[in-house]
C-alpha cells in the first residue's frame, strides 16, 4: 500500500481558513444578516497565529533570524501564545513582556508553551520603564541574537491580514459583505482586512470597536492624542494608551466605544445562546454591533461580518468566573441568580 497518510506536517499548517458562523439568537432583533469570523479555530485559538507565523517567516526569508535565536514581544497574551507555538516548531527561544491586566489563564498558557514571561504593571504610561513596551525593548537590547516583533509598530502585522483574513472573508461572502466590525488593539487585524476589502469594494463600511479608557476613537476623529482619555479598563487586547502605527486610521470609517460590563455580559451571552465559547473582545464586538444597530447603521440587506478574535478558555478566571464578575460589580441580583446553576450533592 503506497497511499500517503492524510496528516498535517505540524500545527502551523492549520493556521487560517477559519469559518464564518451565522449569528442567530443574539442578533434576532436587529436588521441585517450577521456572521462571525471565529478565529478561535486557529490552532493557537486566536487571530494572532496569523501574524506570528507571517512575521517570523518574513524574518527567516530576509535572514534576520536563525534557529536558536530568541523571539521577544510585547503582548496581552494571544500574540505571545502564537509566537511561543511557532517558536517551538521552528526552534527559537521566546521571551514575552505581558501586561498585568492579562488573565492568569493566559499567563499560565504562555509558560506552558515554554516562554519566559515578564509580567509588567498595566496602569503605567507607555514610556514608563516598567511598561511592557519598555521592558520588551530592554530585553531585546540585552539579549544577543534576538528579534523584537514589535506588533504595534510593524507593517507586517497589517500585511498578514491583508494577505489572509481579508481574502478569506471576501471569498466566504462571495463579495456580498457590506460591513466589517472588528476590535482595534494593535490595529493590524482591522487595518489589513480593511485594506483588502476596500480595494475590492470601497463601499464596504469598516466599523471599529474601542474601549472607554482608550485613545483610539478620539484620535480617529481628531488626529489628536488626548492623554485625558486614558484610564484603567478591564478588557484585554482592545484599545490603547498610545497610537500604534499598525493602525491605518484612514481605512476605518467609524469607531464605537463599549463598556467593560456590557462586553462581559455579551461574551457570556454568546456562549449561552449561540454555543460560541469565545473571548472578552468577541463580546465587545457583539456589544458594538448592537450599538451600531441602534444608530441605524444596518438595514435588512446588510451582510455584517464580525471578527471574534479568540477563545473563551483564556478568560476562565475573568468573564467566565462568577466570582470575578461579582467582584467587578457586573452582577445585579437577576444576573447572579441566572449565573449560579451549580448544585453540590452531599
Amino acid at each position: 500500500m503506497n497511499e500517503k497518510i492524510n496528516a498535517f506536517e505540524s500545527v502551523l499548517d492549520l493556521i487560517g481558513n477559519t469559518p464564518l458562523i451565522k449569528l442567530n439568537k443574539v442578533t434576532e432583533n436587529l436588521d441585517g444578516n450577521f456572521y462571525a469570523k471565529v478565529e478561535a479555530f486557529n490552532p493557537g485559538h486566536s487571530s494572532k497565529d496569523r501574524i506570528a507565523l507571517y512575521i517570523i517567516e518574513e524574518a527567516e526569508r530576509k535572514g534576520i533570524i536563525s534557529p536558536g535565536d530568541t523571539i521577544i514581544e510585547t503582548t496581552s497574551g494571544n500574540t505571545g501564545f502564537s509566537l511561543a507555538m511557532v517558536s517551538i516548531i521552528k526552534g527559537y527561544h521566546c521571551i514575552l513582556a505581558v501586561s498585568s491586566k492579562s488573565s492568569l489563564d493566559k499567563i499560565d498558557m504562555l509558560r506552558s508553551m515554554g516562554a519566559k514571561v515578564y509580567v509588567c504593571p498595566a496602569n503605567v504610561s507607555a514610556d514608563d520603564e516598567r511598561s511592557y513596551y519598555s521592558v520588551a525593548k530592554r530585553l531585546h537590547e540585552e539579549t544577543k541574537g534576538s528579534v523584537y516583533i514589535n506588533q504595534y509598530f510593524n507593517q507586517l502585522n497589517i500585511d498578514a491580514h491583508y494577505k489572509t483574513t481579508g481574502p478569506e472573508i471576501w471569498e466566504q461572502t462571495k463579495g456580498k459583505i457590506t460591513h466589517l466590525v472588528a476590535c482595534s488593539g494593535t490595529g493590524g487585524t482591522i487595518s489589513g482586512i480593511a485594506k483588502y476589502l476596500k480595494e475590492k469594494n470601497p463601499k464596504i463600511k469598516i466599523l471599529g470597536v474601542d474601549a472607554f479608557g482608550s485613545v483610539l476613537k478620539k484620535y480617529h476623529e481628531t488626529r489628536e492624542f488626548d492623554n485625558e482619555e486614558i484610564y484603567p479598563y478591564r478588557i484585554e487586547g482592545l484599545g490603547k494608551n498610545l497610537i500604534p502605527s499598525a493602525t491605518d486610521f484612514d481605512s476605518i470609517d467609524h469607531f464605537m466605544k463599549v463598556t467593560d460590563e456590557e462586553s462581559a455580559h455579551s461574551t457570556r451571552e454568546l456562549a449561552k445562546r449561540e454555543g460560541l465559547f469565545v473571548g472578552y473582545t468577541s463580546g465587545a464586538v457583539l456589544q458594538a454591533i448592537r450599538q451600531y444597530a441602534q444608530e441605524g447603521e444596518f438595514d435588512k440587506d446588510s451582510n455584517v461580518i464580525a471578527i471574534f478574535p479568540d477563545h473563551g478558555s483564556r478568560y476562565m478566571s475573568k468573564v467566565f468566573s462568577d466570582d470575578w464578575m461579582n467582584e467587578q460589580g457586573f452582577f445585579d441580583s437577576v444576573n447572579l441568580e441566572e449565573a449560579q446553576k451549580i448544585e453540590f450533592i452531599k
